[in-house]
C-alpha cells in the first residue's frame, strides 16, 4: 500500500512513517517542515527507496493536487496539524489556518484525486485527531466515540472543526473516511516543549521542573510507537466512516508523572547532590486548563484487536534513557521558536 503521510516529519508522524516503511508500505511523507518538524526524526528511513519526501503546505491546493498526481496514494494519513496547547492561546490564527483550513483544502484535493481515480473502494482518507475535543471530564468517566465535542482551548476547538470537516466530506461527497482520536502521546523524537521532555532536559541542565496548578490533571498517556501501531490498524482494519478511540490505559496525574520521571532519572543518571524531585516547582496554571482526560479503548479491542503493548512505567523509562542518547538530535532543536519559554500563560 502506498502511504500518503501528512505531518510525517514531526513527533507521531515520523513514528507511523518508520513504522509503515519497516512493515513494506510505500510512504510519501508531506511536511511542510515549520518549526516542530526535524527530518532527522525520519532520517533512518530516508535513503529506503519506499520513502519520498515533498515539502508543501497543506493550506497549498495546488501543491496538494500535483503530489496526488505524481504519486498516486493508495491512502492518506492526516496529521500535519498544530498541536500545542500553550502556544495556541497565544497565536490562534496559526491553528484555524493550519487545522481548519489546511485540513479543508487536503479533502478537496483528496476528494478530486478520488473521484478522477473512478472512487476506488480500497482508498482511505484517515484523518488522525485527538482526546481534548471532548473536553474536560470530572474524577470518574472516560471519552467514548460518541462522548460530545465540548473543546476548551483554541487547538482543542480548531481540532474539533477539522474532525467534523471529515465527517462531513464522508457523508456528503461519500468519501472513504476513518476516523482516530487519542489521548496524550509520548516517547522518541518528541519536540522539546512538551511536558515529557521539558521535565528530562531541565532536570539534566538542574533547571525547576514547571508544573501547572497544584499538579492535579490527570492524563492518559500513550507511547507514541504502540500509537503508530494502532494508527496503522485503523487504517487497515477499520470500518469505513467510522471513529476510533485510540488510549494507552495509563492514567496519571501530573504530579505522578513528573516524579515518575525524576526517580528514572536518579537511577539512570544520579546528581551529584540531592535528588532531581528537588527542582520540581508549581507555576501558575493554563488559562482553561482541562482537569482529566481518560478515553475508553473497548471499541479498538472489540473490534479490530488491539490494545498498548507498553505500560507508562516502562515507556517513561525507554523515553528517558532515549533522551539520554540523543543529545545531538535535541540540542539542534533547543534554539527554535519558543522552546525553553513558557508560553500560552497568559489568555
Amino acid at each position: 500500500m502506498k502511504l500518503l503521510v501528512t505531518g510525517g516529519a514531526g513527533f507521531i508522524g515520523s513514528a507511523v512513517v518508520r513504522q509503515a516503511i519497516a512493515r513494506g508500505h510505500e510512504v510519501v511523507n508531506l511536511d511542510a517542515l515549520t518549526y516542530a518538524a526535524c527530518l532527522e526524526n525520519v532520517a533512518s528511513v530516508a535513503g529506503n527507496p519506499s520513502y519520498a519526501f515533498e515539502q508543501a503546505d497543506i493550506r497549498d491546493r495546488a501543491a496538494l493536487d500535483r503530489i496526488f498526481a505524481t504519486h498516486k496514494p493508495d491512502a492518506v494519513m492526516h496529521l500535519a496539524a498544530e498541536s500545542h496547547v500553550d502556544r495556541s492561546i497565544d497565536g490562534p490564527g496559526d491553528f484555524i489556518e493550519t487545522n481548519i483550513t489546511g485540513t479543508y483544502q487536503l479533502l478537496e484535493a483528496a476528494r478530486a484525486y478520488w473521484t478522477q481515480a473512478g472512487k476506488p473502494e480500497s482508498f482511505r482518507f484517515h484523518h488522525i485527531s485527538t482526546d481534548e475535543v471532548f473536553g474536560s471530564l470530572g474524577a470518574t468517566g472516560q471519552f467514548t466515540e460518541t462522548t460530545p465535542y465540548d473543546p476548551r482551548s483554541p487547538y482543542s476547538a480548531s481540532k474539533a472543526a477539522s474532525d467534523h470537516l471529515v465527517r462531513a466530506w464522508g457523508e456528503t461527497y461519500g468519501l472513504p473516511i476513518v476516523m482516530t482520536n487519542c489521548s496524550n502521546n509520548y516517547g522518541p523524537y518528541h519536540f522539546p516543549e512538551k511536558l515529557i521532555p521539558v521535565v528530562i532536559l531541565n532536570a539534566l541542565a538542574g533547571k525547576d521542573l514547571p508544573i501547572y496548578g497544584d499538579g492535579s490533571n490527570v492524563r492518559d498517556w500513550l507511547y507514541v510507537e504502540d500509537h503508530a501501531d494502532a494508527l496503522l490498524t485503523v487504517l487497515q482494519k477499520g470500518k469505513l466512516g467510522r471513529s476510533y478511540n485510540i488510549g494507552g490505559e495509563n492514567e496519571r496525574t501530573n504530579l505522578e508523572l513528573v516524579q515518575t520521571l525524576c526517580a528514572i532519572l536518579d537511577r539512570l543518571q544520579p546528581k551529584a547532590d540531592g535528588a532531581y524531585a528537588d527542582q520540581i516547582t508549581f507555576v501558575t496554571d493554563r488559562p482553561g486548563h482541562d482537569a482529566r482526560y481518560a478515553i475508553d479503548p473497548t471499541r479498538m479491542r472489540d473490534e479490530l484487536g488491539w490494545r498498548p503493548s507498553v505500560t507508562v512505567e516502562e515507556g517513561l523509562e525507554k523515553t528517558v534513557q532515549w533522551y539520554l542518547d540523543n543529545e545531538d538530535w535535541w540540542r539542534a532543536l533547543q534554539d527554535r521558536d519558543g522552546v525553553g519559554q513558557r508560553l500560552g500563560a497568559k489568555a
